[in-house]
């Protein structure tokens, strides 16, 4: 059995993250986003400023399910049924009503579902920052799509201009801003000014 994976150290943040559960690598690591799809959300992350360690240390980490819930049929990581999804659900809603987060992101369609039921594609809520609740709490949120490798929505327009502007909106966060040290928010500032992305028509 893999054990459940949340998070790393506690973390008391104004800011969460949410995935969606975690994969075959997680559990012994111990964390989650602990292989190649966190490598590229890290990354993403590190294009604000941020390097993956301060990340996990500044940062809740969360998840919509808190194990590995096996492999496909047709290969890769089985998406978790809605039972399973309905029964972790308690664990999300008490870790939101314990931090009341200011800025939640969900991370790819089964996290973002959580928050937005009605969800039909990621286009109408990747780049946009609108309000959500869980659990009676009300936060700002900010989605990103999922950073699989086996994904090509956020590497092929018009989901790579909506992700740049994702990560805009979450930079610009004063959720975001208060986490980090005043050298960060300066070169945050300077580089968001830089890559601020052109409307998407």
């Amino acid at each position: 059995m893999i054990r459940p994976v949340v998070t790393g150290d506690p973390v008391l943040s104004p800011v969460m993250l949410i995935g969606q559960a975690p994969g075959v690598r997680e559990g012994p690591a111990g964390k989650p986003f602990a292989w190649t799809a966190g490598k590229t959300m890290f990354g993403w992350f590190e294009s604000l400023g941020m390097s993956e360690d301060t990340f996990r240390k500044r940062i809740y980490m969360s998840a919509v399910c808190r194990c590995f819930p096996g492999k496909a049929d047709g290969g890769g990581d089985r998406v978790p049924s809605d039972e399973e999804v309905e029964r972790c659900s308690r664990h999300l809603a008490s870790e939101v009503r314990i931090l009341r987060p200011k800025l939640v992101i969900p991370v790819g369609k089964l996290a973002i579902e959580q928050l937005v039921p009605e969800l039909d594609k990621l286009i109408e809520i990747v780049g946009v920052q609108r309000r959500a609740s869980i659990g009676g709490i009300e936060f700002d949120m900010i989605a990103l799509p999922h950073p699989s490798g086996a994904s090509t929505w956020h590497r092929t327009e018009p989901g790579k201009t909506l992700l740049v502007r994702a990560l805009a909106l979450i930079a610009q966060h004063d959720a975001w801003q208060s986490i980090l040290e005043p050298k960060e928010t300066a070169m945050q500032r300077n580089e968001g000014h830089r890559s601020r992305p052109e409307a998407v028509p």
